[in-house]
C-alpha cells in the first residue's frame, strides 16, 4: 500500500509540474479580526433562576464550552462552571438552577443521568449540553422560577 501511495504522489507531481503557482499570501485574504467582538447580553427572563440560566447559556456561547474541568486554559467552562460563575456566590440560586437543569436533562435523556457534570462530560461537543441550558432557562421562565 505504501508503494502505491508513493507512486501516486510521484505521478501527481509529474502531472502538475507544468501548472504555475504562486505562494498564497494569507494576509491578503484574511481581513477579519481574530477575536470576535462580544455581543451585548440579550433581554433576560424576569425570574432569577431563568435569568441565571440564560446568562450561563450566553457565557457558554461566547466564552466556550469544555469538558473535564470547571474552566479550561482558554477560559471555556463546563455547564456547572458557567452556572457557578453567573450565580455570583448565591448558592441557593445556583442550587435551584442546577436542579432545574438536571430535571430538564432528565426530561430529554431519561432519569439515568446522575448529575450535571457527568452529563457534561459525556459529550465531545458542547452543542447538546449548551442547548440543555437554554431549554432549562425557558422551563424556569415557564415555571416562574
Amino acid at each position: 500500500m505504501t508503494v502505491a501511495l508513493e507512486e501516486a504522489a510521484v505521478a501527481y507531481e509529474v502531472r502538475t509540474a507544468h501548472i504555475p503557482a504562486e505562494p498564497l499570501d494569507l494576509n491578503r485574504i484574511v481581513a477579519l479580526p481574530l477575536t470576535p467582538a462580544r455581543q451585548p447580553l440579550p433581554k433576560l427572563h424576569p425570574t432569577p433562576v431563568a435569568a441565571l440560566l440564560q446568562r450561563a447559556y450566553y457565557r457558554l456561547i461566547t466564552g466556550g464550552w469544555c469538558t473535564g474541568a470547571l474552566i479550561d486554559t482558554e477560559g471555556a467552562r463546563c455547564l456547572y462552571g458557567a452556572i457557578h460563575v453567573e450565580a455570583r456566590g448565591d448558592q441557593n440560586l445556583e442550587s435551584a438552577a442546577m436542579n432545574l437543569l438536571l430535571d430538564t436533562i432528565g426530561r430529554e435523556f431519561g432519569n439515568d443521568v446522575d448529575s450535571v457534570p457527568s452529563f457534561n462530560d459525556a459529550f465531545a461537543s458542547g452543542h447538546v449540553p449548551t442547548r440543555m441550558v437554554d431549554r432549562a432557562a425557558d422551563l424556569a421562565d415557564a415555571r416562574g422560577l
